[in-house]
């Protein structure tokens, strides 16, 4: 398993916060690796306090839930109480989040990490997540639960 490097999310980072000062937006941004564990965060000037803890957690939620965090959606709805254990399993580092602005990382079909933003609406959150990856060359697309190779959901579309 490949995991995402240090240069390789300071630049996601960067480019995230370049498109949300574009939108007059300051979001706190996370990059973890496959396995969920912390590359780096950043929470400029003017972005809230809690905004960090939430990128971190989308972040986590995207890299070992292996899809995005709308993805997830239908599925937490469906099973809310699977899904509220999950976040209290022993290996559980942080809560998992089945919302916008946490998206996988995906590069030559293989998760190498996940991204998460906080600190703008929902819709700024993954606006900003899915035109950074993808001008950055990294895939949106993902397979449904339980369908193998079959890319459904690009961004911002549920499976």
């Amino acid at each position: 398993m490949s995991n995402i490097s240090l240069d390789a999310a300071e630049e996601i980072i960067a480019a995230a916060h370049l498109r949300a000062r574009a939108i007059g937006k300051a979001v706190s941004v996370a990059v973890v690796d496959a396995g969920g564990f912390v590359v780096a965060v950043r929470r400029p000037d003017g972005a809230r306090p809690l905004t960090p803890d939430i990128a971190r957690a989308k972040a986590y939620t995207a890299a070992v839930m292996q899809r995005p965090g709308t993805m997830l959606r239908k599925w937490q709805e469906s099973q809310p109480v699977f899904f509220a254990q999950l976040s209290q399993l022993p290996g559980a580092a942080l809560p998992i989040l089945a919302t916008e602005g946490s998206v996988t990382i995906k590069k030559d079909g293989e998760v190498i990490g996940g991204l998460g933003i906080a600190g703008g609406t929902a819709e700024e959150d993954q606006t900003i997540a899915d035109e950074i990856l993808e001008a950055l060359g990294y895939e949106l697309e993902f397979a449904a639960w339980g369908v193998s190779g079959t890319p459904t959901g690009g961004p911002g579309k549920d499976a």
